[in-house]
């Protein structure tokens, strides 16, 4: 007893030691109060999470394999904490004390030694998972590229251990004749049936040998804690945490307002010398961003979904986390001190602390080639266990980037400037937007002042809608559409702007928000109640950023609206479109939006249509390379996105790749104009709009 509670005494001194010094760090983040007060206007989401995400392991089983080998290890470290509570009380009170009912009743034994058995073959799957995956023989190919593999072979070591061990002791006690679950836990019984001709029962070996598995048992156990709490396998404690304070209903859809010491900064107001614009150095994150670090579990799931990564860019979320971490890390004893203990820190001890290391730079933390790597698609959020928002801290960074040091890709400037001045990114002239409207053979309203009273929808044009020609197509296929459907609509036309959504993705948080509020003022004085928007872009800016201004609407994507006159009756697709298709998902309106199924309930709905999909698609498609403000930079090392998607679109054989979107369309239009050219593609080839394949078949412009 001396022995196991000196034991318990010192893992948990050296463990509380960890634990308050994360504390102190977390605690040391800026405010991030909404995260608080979303969990008490939200109690019922929170319990969701914590049944769905940390019990269910929901986005853990999308990965079939891995996924059911951790639901086994996780539910083995809950259940098996009544094993250890049964060993609490025969090391205090003596071998032959039981817990009565816990320690008495069968199906407990056999539900413990079930999940035992689970979890061992659960380590058996990790095992050959982290072997067949290794990135000495995939490098980049592993998702376990840049992870620290040996810390997790310790830590399956160490479960291991205290799986031996309670089938050890448990089994030295059916030898001894000291176990009261009898057969029900059969496990622990075969054991002690291999173990029972050593000695007589209640011999001075079989109890030296039942104390000693018993000291052994609790030991792997104490020298575990320590090691988690000082390792990413920290996250068995705080992963509930990160989930229940998570963005509603998760880290995609809207980018969080800028924020500075807990409240929205006040660009009228603001002072770069008081106030935080982004995150230019690591004491600038929330305290919630610290979180986020020190939960990341290196699993890699985000690295192996990014497009940056996967063609060949510095990009990998994951990294991005574990270098924030380990900065963090470093620079806390810093950051900790009071103004005394820092004057008295040497050059050397600063040194080590990374104290003036640049967040971002060539020499810094995160390299700038990294920061804009990001096509803000999402997948690292969408894939990630523990509810890490990348982006989020992504996007802080270039706001710091971009706003206060002025150090961002040249062209992207260009972008900026015609955003600022003429309205859209493009910098044509605003009475361009209404250009398409000659070609349609009926009459558009376009606002002048109010809506009139009998149209249902303000038609959101978008920059590309009104302005690039093959956007165009996708715009006029959905005015046609409406028209043929009867619903009343109208556009904006020149008072339309951009949403701002570039600039916003970019980190130029003051152009977004002079676009926005500049159309969130027209939209209001014209009454805008429901709004259609073509981009999921400005979908997503209208329907999730917008609120955050003043701008509350129902905006509904083309696709939707579409789809939803079909069912209705109101489109009628006839003509038959003898095609193979394969259909891309645009992240805006897929992963950041959750929006799969309408595009295909239309395509559905075509006759002659012969639809594939491609290896990667719905909550795991590959982006075009556009979002982030992507698609005004340009794109120089490794391979190109669109490319990327247009060689797995052509494994399917397609005669037509259809999208919902015009920054995909303009893209993966590109990549197969070049595929054309190398004779990689069939001329035929094209790329389309949904909404034009709908219209096809209703005019009678099928194949037949």
């Amino acid at each position: 007893m001396i022995v196991g509670l000196v034991g318990v005494a010192v893992a948990l001194a050296l463990a509380g030691r960890r634990v308050r010094f994360l504390w102190d760090l977390f605690k040391s983040g800026q405010p991030d109060p909404d995260r608080v007060l979303q969990l008490k206007r939200d109690k019922k989401s929170g319990v969701e999470g914590q049944v769905t995400e940390v019990l269910g392991q929901r986005k853990l089983l999308k990965w079939t394999v891995a996924g059911a080998a951790h639901l086994a290890v996780m539910w083995a470290f809950l259940l098996l904490i009544t094993v250890y509570g049964e060993a609490g009380v025969q090391l205090l009170f003596g071998l032959h004390a039981h817990i009565p009912f816990l320690q008495t009743w069968g199906p407990i034994g056999f539900v413990q030694d079930t999940i035992a058995l689970a979890c061992l073959a659960g380590l058996a799957t990790f095992a050959l998972i982290r072997v067949r995956n290794s990135p000495k023989k995939l490098d980049r190919g592993s998702r376990f590229k840049g992870s620290h593999t040996g810390g997790a072979w310790l830590i399956l070591f160490m479960i291991f251990n205290v799986i031996w061990t309670m089938l050890a002791f448990r089994g030295m006690e059916v030898a001894n004749g000291n176990f009261s679950y009898g057969r029900a836990a059969y496990a622990s019984y075969g054991v002690g049936r291999l173990l029972e001709n050593i000695g007589e029962p209640d011999s001075g070996l079989l109890n030296g040998l039942e104390a000693f598995f018993l000291l052994a048992h609790i030991g792997v156990a104490l020298i575990f804690l320590v090691i988690v709490v000082n390792s990413k396998h920290l996250h068995i404690f705080i992963a509930p945490l990160n989930v229940m304070f998570k963005r509603r209903p998760d880290g995609l859809g809207a980018v969080q307002p800028m924020m500075s010491r807990g409240k929205p900064l006040d660009f009228e107001e603001a002072d770069p010398d008081e106030d935080t614009f982004g995150r230019g150095k690591i004491e600038d994150f929330t305290w919630k961003g610290f979180l986020d670090m020190a939960t990341c579990t290196e699993c890699g799931r985000c690295q192996s979904q990014c497009p940056a990564w996967n063609t060949g860019k510095p990009l990998s979320p994951k990294m991005v986390v574990l270098e924030l971490r380990d900065h963090a890390f470093a620079k806390a004893p810093y950051m900790l001190a009071s103004e005394e203990e820092r004057a008295a820190f040497t050059d050397e001890q600063k040194a080590a602390m990374q104290v003036d290391k640049e967040l971002v730079g060539e020499d810094g933390v995160i390299h700038p080639d990294v920061l804009w790597s990001c096509t803000n698609c999402g997948a690292c959020v969408e894939q990630c266990p523990v509810d890490i928002e990348h982006i989020d801290h992504i996007l802080d960074m270039r706001r710091f980037q971009v706003m206060i040091e002025s150090s961002f890709p040249s062209e992207a400037g260009v972008m900026l400037k015609n955003l600022e001045n003429k309205g859209n990114p493009w910098g044509m002239s605003e009475m361009k937007r209404l250009e398409w409207i000659e070609e349609l053979d009926f009459e558009v309203e376009v606002v002048d002042d109010k809506l009139s009273e009998d149209t249902e929808y303000l038609f959101w044009v978008g920059c590309a809608g009104a302005l690039e020609d093959r956007a165009k197509k996708t715009t006029k296929a959905v005015a046609e559409l409406l028209h043929i459907a009867g619903v009343k609509f109208a556009v904006l036309g020149p008072m339309e702007a951009c949403t701002g959504d570039p600039a916003r993705r970019l980190g130029m948080e003051f152009v977004f928000q002079m676009l926005g509020q500049q159309n969130v003022e027209t939209l209001n004085d014209a009454g805008a109640k429901k709004i259609v928007a073509t981009c999921p872009h400005c979908f997503n800016t209208l329907a999730n950023e917008y609120p955050q201004i003043g701008g509350d609407y129902e905006v509904v994507h083309h696709t939707q609206l579409l789809a939803h006159l079909v069912e209705e009756g109101k489109l009628t697709p006839v003509t038959p479109i003898e095609e193979n298709i394969t259909y891309h998902d645009p992240c805006f309106l897929g992963r950041h939006n959750k929006v799969y199924k309408q595009p295909r309930d239309i395509m559905a709905t075509v006759p002659g249509v012969k639809t594939q999909e491609m290896h990667r698609h719905k909550d795991r498609g590959f982006c075009c390379g556009a979002g982030g403000a992507r698609m005004w930079m340009e794109e120089r090392i490794g391979k190109r996105i669109n490319t990327e998607r247009v060689d797995e679109a052509l494994t399917t054989d397609p005669d037509t790749v259809s999208t919902a979107c015009p920054f995909c369309l303009v893209m993966l239009g590109d990549a197969i104009n070049e595929k054309k050219n190398s004779g990689e593609a069939k001329e035929s080839l094209e790329v389309v709009d949904v909404s034009q394949l709908l219209i096809r078949s209703i005019k009678g412009e099928g194949t037949a």
